[in-house]
C-alpha cells in the first residue's frame, strides 16, 4: 500500500471544521447526568479506572501549576515521546501523541474525498469511523463471531481496492473477548499487505493473554496501534493517548497537524509522563481488577447467565429479561449499567469498580437476576 501522504495540514483543519460541532454517540451515550450525580450510586457504565492515578501524577500537576500560563513546551512532549519509545521498544519518530482516533478518521477521510470505506467490528468503539463519516468516509461493519471475538475472516473478506484501512478493538469494547494469539498474528500478516491495520489497545493492560500488534508496527508492516492512558493508568479527566504508527504515515499525520505540543496541554503531558514512569502503579491496577473480574464472572456463572471471557476492566453478559427492564432494575439497587450496543441489544456492559463496588453489583446481580 502506498503511503497516506495526501493531504496536509490546511486541508486537515478544513476538514476539522466541518465536524467539531458535530456530536458523536459513542462520547455522548451513557455520560451521567446531574441528576445521577447527586446519588450514592456505582458508575458501572464508562470503564472508568475507580482509582486515582499513580501519586506521582499530583506531584508532577502541582509543579507545573505556576507554569500554567504557558503552553507546552517541545522539549517536554518530545521526553514523553522518547519515553514511550522506550516502554515500546519503537523509533521516536513512529509516534504520534494525543488522543487521535478522532483525527486519525478525518486525515482517512481527507485522501481521495468521498471514496473509500474503513471496515470495523460492530458492535464496537465507533469514534474513529464516526469522525470520517461526515467527511465522505464509509464505514462497513463487520459482526462479532459466536464468541463476540473481532471476526478476522469476515473482516480480511470485507477488504477491497476501496477500503482505506480495517478498524479492530483487541480487547475488544463492548464484549472484552481477544483473538487467539495465532489467528491474529496471521491475520495482521495477511490483511496488512492488503490496507492500513489499526489497532485499538486501550484494554489491553487489563488482559492476561492479549497479543499486542506492537511487534508489528516495529517491524514495518503496515499496522497502527492505538494507546491510551485514560484507563489503567486513570487519566481519562485529561486525557491523553499515542499512536504507534509506519513511519510513512507517522510523518504524514504529523504534517497534517497531529502531535503538535501545544495542543496537547502543559499538565496532560506532565501528568502522562508521570504516570507512564510508575509502572508499579499499572501492575496493581491490573491485579486488582483481574481480582474483581473473576469475582464477577463466578456470580455471573452461579446465576447461570451467559457471559463473554472478557480480558479487560468490565464484563458483558446477555440479560433474560429485556434490556430496559434489567437496566432499571439495576438502576434500582444503585447501579449504572452501559448504554445497549446494537444489535446485541439484550446484553448489558459492567465496569469493574473497587472490592465494595464489584460487592454492591453482586448483590444487585442476586437480586434482579436470582431465583
Amino acid at each position: 500500500m502506498k503511503p497516506l501522504s495526501s493531504i496536509n495540514k490546511r486541508q486537515f483543519l478544513s476538514l476539522s471544521a466541518l465536524t467539531a460541532f458535530l456530536p458523536m454517540a459513542t462520547q455522548v451515550l451513557g455520560k451521567n447526568s446531574g441528576k445521577e450525580a447527586s446519588k450514592n450510586l456505582v458508575y458501572a457504565n464508562l470503564n472508568e479506572n475507580p482509582f486515582p492515578p499513580s501519586p506521582l501524577v499530583k506531584q508532577a500537576i502541582e509543579a507545573e501549576l505556576d507554569q500554567i500560563g504557558r503552553y507546552s513546551e517541545p522539549a517536554a512532549a518530545q521526553k514523553l515521546v522518547n519515553q514511550i519509545a522506550s516502554l515500546e521498544n519503537i523509533d521516536p519518530d513512529q509516534i504520534i501523541l494525543g488522543e487521535v482516533l478522532g483525527s486519525l478518521g478525518l486525515f482517512l477521510a481527507g485522501i481521495k474525498p468521498d471514496q473509500g470505506n474503513i471496515v470495523y467490528s460492530v458492535p464496537g468503539y465507533t469514534a474513529l469511523v464516526d469522525a470520517g463519516k461526515p467527511a465522505g468516509l464509509k464505514g462497513i461493519g463487520i459482526a462479532l463471531n459466536k464468541a463476540l471475538q473481532n471476526d478476522l475472516p469476515a473482516l480480511e473478506k470485507a477488504i477491497t481496492a476501496e477500503t482505506k484501512a480495517v478498524y479492530l478493538v483487541n480487547p475488544h469494547n463492548p464484549s472484552g473477548t481477544v483473538n487467539h494469539h495465532t489467528d491474529f498474528s496471521e491475520f495482521l500478516a495477511r490483511a496488512s499487505q492488503k490496507t492500513l491495520i489499526i489497532v485499538d489497545e486501550a484494554y489491553l493492560e487489563y488482559a492476561h493473554f492479549a497479543q499486542t500488534a506492537a511487534s508489528f508496527t516495529q517491524k514495518g508492516a503496515n499496522v497502527a496501534v492505538f494507546r491510551t492512558l485514560d484507563k489503567i493508568y486513570g487519566l481519562a479527566g485529561m486525557p491523553i493517548g499515542y499512536l504507534l504508527a509506519p513511519k510513512a504515515l507517522a510523518a504524514s499525520l504529523r504534517e497534517a497537524g497531529l502531535g503538535d505540543p501545544h495542543d496537547l496541554g502543559r499538565l496532560t503531558v506532565a501528568a502522562a509522563r508521570a504516570a507512564l514512569s510508575d509502572q508499579k502503579r499499572r501492575l496493581f491496577i491490573h491485579d486488582y481488577t483481574v481480582k474483581n473480574r473473576v469475582r464477577l464472572t463466578a456470580a455471573l456463572d452461579k446465576l447461570k447467565l451467559t457471559h463473554t471471557e472478557s480480558e479487560s476492566n468490565f464484563v458483558f453478559f446477555k440479560t433474560p429479561i429485556p434490556f430496559s427492564e434489567a437496566r432499571e432494575k439495576f438502576y434500582q439497587s444503585g447501579i449504572v449499567v452501559a448504554r445497549p450496543f446494537p444489535p446485541l441489544n439484550d446484553w448489558i456492559r459492567l465496569s469493574l469498580g473497587r472490592d465494595e463496588e464489584v460487592s454492591r453489583i453482586i448483590t444487585a446481580l442476586n437480586r434482579i437476576f436470582g431465583a
